[in-house]
């Protein structure tokens, strides 16, 4: 403590020579003319380099000083001058570092502060700068889209289509349409863009005016955007277990040891494997040819399932080919019952039968004939279940198909919709409502048009006696009960759609129905389909009375007396020639023997004329058509002859 006392007492009092020593380890300053030390510095130059010798000797004095415990052991006992020297400089440093703080700390201080402000201040007019770049970005840039101009269209038609002009449109259009009230462009309607949006999607998907048309009245211009891009990818493959030669569990390890990365399908199908990659050809493979799975799209598992055959059943596939259905009806039947494939192409009975055979399907009855005289070959009332994958137009399936993009018109769909409801029919005919597990039929198409999907049911519900039931598929959409201008029933909210943009899997519809009696409602022709109701005017309604009193009175002047009050009271005429209200009520009884109010009973169903009718009339028409150019041409000449 003494020791450190003196120490203590020595900083505080130090010597000029150790002033003028601590001086060689600070910072040497640019002398001014406030220093005032000019001289002192140089004539003090040479002592104190000899000082620091000496220091430097005894420092360097013991040579077997080995570490630096030592060395400091030796420097503070034998070495009292290096300890002075070294507290001397330390002294020197705090007092110069005090001084220097004492009288710099306020400037540093400012400094430190003004430094900060300032950059503050830069990044203030930084925000403020770019806040102004960005209005003025908006209003040369405003939201209004404007469409092109009738030039700029035929301009465009002149030369190879710009896609990447034909994809900023489209987006721009889908822009405004999806908050047109505020993005809109003024005096345009939303018919304007719509119909842009038409052409713009037809040229750059490639499809046709009547199928674009379609799909855009269907859905909302975003989700039209996401279907038409769901349609340009390809969809997984999906393969479907054979439970009747082996179980998924077995077929998933014995495949991802050949190379094949798969995964469970989903949670609403047991025997459904997606494959990912794989190094080997699927459809090649000898679990594949011995029968183990069959690879069919995910879509495909779905009216099977509908339709939930059970085992001993009588089941008929009306359009079966190439056998996917089919097998999967015999697997969850286990090879019981019978099961009655038909196939109306000759060609495709090949495939049929070769998957039958390699699925180890031993219940099936192949046949080929036309669906819509099963009932007479079969037998009306016969079978427990009917599943009808209709023939269709393949609107769900572009992807698979990219030429039903331009191919399918309004014909096409209403030539597969006639079919359709000929082939429900007699699907409905085929099935005993009085089966004790059955009674159902299922339709389904790979088709996204109301005419072939909720138009051919609600056909099916007038027709026959049948409901709709609940499909069973946890998932899917709801079928459309109104659709524009069509109003359908209300149970068809039980029917099914699948989409590729929202389910990942191929467009497809699915309906099931519970036929409730084998009683028919109306006895339906291919002719009775095409019937319309007019409903006429009241003057018409007159005047046919008016017809219908004159005829009457000549045909009982024909007759006679006799008999004149039993023709009157037959025909609806009172004695005094009046209609009776009587028989006017009965007159305006249907054929079922419902009477009908006055109202319904002006409507009247008119017949269209049959097809060999409407071509005589045509015949006819060209026929006068050419008698004229004849007539026209031989005046023609006679004019020039004369002249």
């Amino acid at each position: 403590m003494a020791a450190k006392k003196t120490k203590g007492a020595k900083s505080k009092n130090p010597s000029p020579k150790k002033k003028q020593r601590n001086d060689l380890f600070t910072e040497k300053k640019r002398p001014t003319k406030n220093d005032g030390v000019f001289d002192d510095v140089s004539d003090g130059q040479s002592e104190e380099e000899e000082e620091i010798e000496e220091t430097e000797e005894l420092l360097v004095g013991d040579e077997q000083v080995s570490d630096f415990d030592d060395a400091s052991e030796i420097s503070d006992d034998d070495v009292p001058l290096a300890d002075d020297f070294l507290q001397g400089v330390d002294d020197d440093e705090d007092r110069v570092s005090g001084s220097t703080s004492g009288a710099d700390s306020d400037s540093g201080e400012t400094d430190i502060e003004e430094k900060s402000r300032a950059i503050d201040e830069q990044r203030a007019r930084e925000e403020e700068d770019a806040l102004a770049e960005m209005q003025l970005n908006i209003k040369e840039e405003s939201d209004e889209f404007r469409l092109p101009t009738k030039e700029e269209l035929e301009a465009e038609q002149q030369g190879p289509p710009d896609l990447a002009n034909l994809q900023m449109r489209i987006k721009e259009i889908v822009r405004v349409l999806s908050n047109f009230k505020d993005l809109r462009q003024e005096g345009t309607a939303r018919k304007d863009y719509i119909d842009q949006l038409k052409m713009d999607l037809g040229s750059y998907y490639g499809y046709n005016e009547f199928l674009i048309g379609v799909l855009v009245d269907m859905f909302p211009v975003v989700e039209l955007m996401e279907l038409i891009e769901a349609f340009e990818k390809h969809r997984p493959t999906c393969i479907r277990t054979n439970t009747l030669r082996t179980r998924r569990r077995d077929l998933a390890d014995v495949l991802s040891k050949r190379g094949v990365e798969l995964d469970q399908l989903s949670k609403w199908s047991k025997v459904g494997l997606v494959v990912y990659n794989s190094h080997v050809p699927i459809g090649a493979t000898p679990e594949y040819l011995a029968g183990f799975y069959y690879i069919q799209g995910a879509s495909s598992f779905l009216p099977v399932m509908a339709l939930a055959p059970q085992e001993k059943e009588r089941v008929v596939d009306m359009a079966a080919a190439p056998g996917g259905k089919t097998t999967y009806v015999a697997a969850l039947m286990k090879n019981s019952g019978i099961i009655y494939a038909n196939e109306i192409r000759e060609a495709r009975l090949k495939s049929l039968t070769a998957n039958l055979h390699r699925m180890g399907v031993t219940n099936t009855i192949v046949c080929n004939y036309d669906g819509r005289e099963l009932p007479k070959v079969l037998g009306q009332n016969s079978v427990d279940r009917v599943l009808l994958d209709a023939p269709c137009s393949g609107t769900g399936v572009i992807t698979k198909d990219p030429s039903v993009k331009t191919s399918k018109s309004l014909e096409d769909i209403q030539k597969c919709a006639h079919l359709q409801k000929q082939l429900i029919l007699a699907a409905i005919d085929m099935v005993d409502a009085n089966s004790k597990s059955g009674g159902y039929i299922v339709y389904s198409t790979c088709s996204m048009m109301v005419p072939e999907n909720e138009a051919v049911i609600d056909y099916a519900l007038k027709k026959r006696d049948v409901k709709v039931v609940p499909c069973g598929l946890d998932f899917g959409c709801p079928g459309y009960i109104r659709f524009r201008e069509h109003r359908f029933h209300t149970s068809l909210e039980n029917t099914r759609r699948f989409y590729p943009h929202v389910h990942n899997m191929d467009g497809f519809f699915v309906a099931k129905l519970k036929k409730m009696s084998n009683a028919k409602k109306n006895l339906v022709s291919s002719e009775d389909l095409e019937t319309v109701e007019q409903t006429h005017r009241p003057e018409e309604t007159f005047s046919e009375k008016d017809n219908t009193k004159e005829e009457l009175e000549q045909h009982m002047k024909k007759q006679g007396t006799k008999g004149e009050k039993k023709s009157l009271k037959k025909n609806g005429l009172s004695e005094n020639g009046k209609v009776s209200l009587t028989t006017s009520k009965k007159r305006e009884r249907t054929e079922n023997g419902k009477v009908e109010s006055p109202a319904t009973s002006r409507k009247r169903k008119r017949k269209f004329p049959s097809k060999d009718e409407i071509g005589k009339a045509r015949e006819e028409k060209r026929k006068a058509l050419r008698e004229q150019k004849k007539q026209a041409n031989k005046e023609g000449r006679k004019e020039k002859t004369g002249e």
